[in-house]
């Protein structure tokens, strides 16, 4: 359990500073850019997002799993299975159904880690792991998330920027392969959504 959650935060500070990050979208009002990185079959994104709070705060909303149903419509319902430790927690998340496609539901692994010097983000990372407990099951399909998470960076004692990554698989591509190409606008309205809850 200690190399899943050391590697679950290393993978995602990896991520996070990997060069050649493409600037594909920023929103009218510049609270919102998408980025994109592709190596590879390895497609990642990059959501940055500007927000009056509190890096603090932030953090302690956005590491808490269980109220993410409240500004990110993907997840329909999201429960702990597991208390690791006071900074890791299993949960099991289910998604709705888009075109073509079954609901789909994920064991994830959520660490969170308070910086340890004053110019280190917070960080709050996620991957799927298996467990014993929670099999998959006929009505959903089972999908991975290989890396995903936020890095939260203080701007000032009232603001911060708030970054979400994703290593896209196919699992997590039907949510993105419309807004990629721009016929879909889910990735900004969730980033508007999650600026508006944080706010």
């Amino acid at each position: 359990q200690a190399y899943l959650s050391y590697s679950n935060i290393a993978a995602l500070t990896h991520l996070a500073g990997k060069p050649g990050w493409d600037i594909t979208k920023t929103l009218d009002n510049v609270s919102v850019k998408i980025w994109t990185h592709e190596e590879g079959a390895v497609l990642s994104f990059k959501v940055e997002m500007q927000v009056k709070v509190p890096s603090h705060v932030a953090f302690s909303l956005l590491s808490d799993f269980s109220l993410r149903q409240r500004w990110d419509r993907h997840f329909l319902t999201c429960e702990v299975l597991q208390a690791v430790s006071e900074e890791e927690k299993i949960y099991h998340v289910t998604s709705g159904p888009t075109a073509g496609h079954q609901p789909r539901d994920f064991v994830i692994l959520v660490s969170q880690r308070q910086p340890c010097q004053p110019q280190e983000p917070y960080t709050v990372a996620v991957r799927s792991v298996t467990l014993r407990a929670m099999p998959p099951c006929p009505e959903f399909c089972r999908s991975e998330i290989l890396c995903a998470g936020f890095q939260i960076h203080s701007n000032s004692s009232s603001s911060c920027t708030v970054c979400y990554f994703n290593q896209v698989t196919s699992g997590v591509m039907p949510y993105l392969a419309a807004n990629l190409t721009g016929s879909s606008k889910s990735i900004e309205d969730t980033a508007l959504e999650c600026i508006k809850f944080l706010e």
